[in-house]
């Protein structure tokens, strides 16, 4: 679940970092894809600690 929030939050905020910055349409789309992965990955780790710790 951690993992999915990630993922939406992170594609949510790159999203709006590039239409701030006036980006394009594909401009927008790679920043959420990348924003995604990297938050995504974050939200796996930090499901990993806390199931190591229960």
């Amino acid at each position: 679940m951690i993992v999915l929030g990630g993922l939406l939050l992170g594609a949510i905020f790159g999203a709006s970092l590039a239409r701030k910055r006036g980006g394009k349409l594909l401009d927008i789309l790679q920043y959420a894809a990348a924003f995604a992965i990297a938050c995504g990955l974050l939200g796996l780790f930090v499901t990993i600690i806390v199931a190591r710790m229960a």
